[in-house]
C-alpha cells in the first residue's frame, strides 16, 4: 500500500468498524489493528476519532469545490444550493453506512455528535460561499444557521434513502431549501420597505 493511500484506508476501516461494532466504544487501537497499521503511525495521522470525522468532512468539502463551476452562479440561489448539497452527498456516499452508524450512536456518545456538528460549522459557510452567498456580518451568521438546519434535515433523509436516484432526499432538500428561499425573499422585501419608509 502506498503511503498516500494509508489515510483513506484507515478511514474506510474505521467506518466499517463503526457499522460492525458501533462508534461510541470504538478505540484508536482497534482501528489500528483492523487497518494493520501501528498505533504510533495511526496516531500521527489521526490523533483522535474526531480527526477521522474531520478528514471525511474535508474530503466532502473538496468534492463540493471540485464540482463548482463559475457558470453555476448564473442560476437562482436555491438551485445552486441544491446542486452543492447533492454534490456533498455524493462525496459522502462511500462513508454513508459509517455515518449512519455514528448518527445512531450519537445518543450514547453526545461528544461525538457535538464534534461532528463542529465540523459542519466550518463546512456550512464554505458551501454557502461556493454558491456565491456571502456569510459576512450578522446576516451571514443567520444564513449559516438557517442553512445548517436545512442541510441537517436533508442529511437525515439521505441517511435513510437507499434508492439509486435519491428521490426521497431530493424531495426533502427541495422542500427545505424552498422554505429558506421564501424566508430570504420576505426578509429582502421587508428591508426594501424599511428603506423606503426611511427615505420618505
Amino acid at each position: 500500500m502506498k503511503k498516500s493511500e494509508i489515510p483513506q484506508h484507515i478511514v474506510s476501516t474505521a467506518m466499517s468498524l463503526a457499522v460492525e461494532t458501533g462508534w461510541a466504544t470504538l478505540s484508536l487501537a482497534e482501528i489500528a489493528v483492523a487497518s494493520k497499521v501501528s498505533l504510533s503511525d495511526l496516531h500521527q495521522i489521526f490523533p483522535s476519532k474526531n480527526s477521522i470525522l474531520r478528514f471525511i468532512s474535508e474530503q466532502a468539502d473538496q468534492g463540493v469545490l471540485d464540482e463548482c463551476d463559475a457558470d453555476d452562479l448564473q442560476q437562482p440561489a436555491k438551485d445552486r444550493l441544491f446542486e452543492i448539497c447533492m454534490n456533498r452527498f455524493d462525496a459522502l456516499a462511500p462513508f454513508k453506512d459509517g455515518i449512519k452508524a455514528i448518527a445512531k450512536d450519537s445518543r450514547r456518545d453526545p461528544v461525538a455528535a457535538l464534534l461532528f456538528l463542529c465540523n459542519l460549522r466550518r463546512s456550512m459557510p464554505l458551501m454557502l460561499e461556493a454558491a456565491g452567498i456571502s456569510t459576512s456580518g450578522i446576516r451571514g451568521v443567520v444564513r449559516v444557521k438557517a442553512f445548517s438546519i436545512a442541510y441537517l434535515t436533508a442529511l437525515q433523509s439521505w441517511l435513510g434513502d437507499d434508492s439509486d436516484d435519491l428521490g426521497k432526499t431530493m424531495v426533502k432538500l427541495d422542500k427545505v431549501l424552498g422554505r429558506l428561499d421564501t424566508m430570504a425573499r420576505r426578509c429582502t422585501r421587508s428591508g426594501v420597505l424599511r428603506n423606503k419608509e426611511k427615505a420618505a
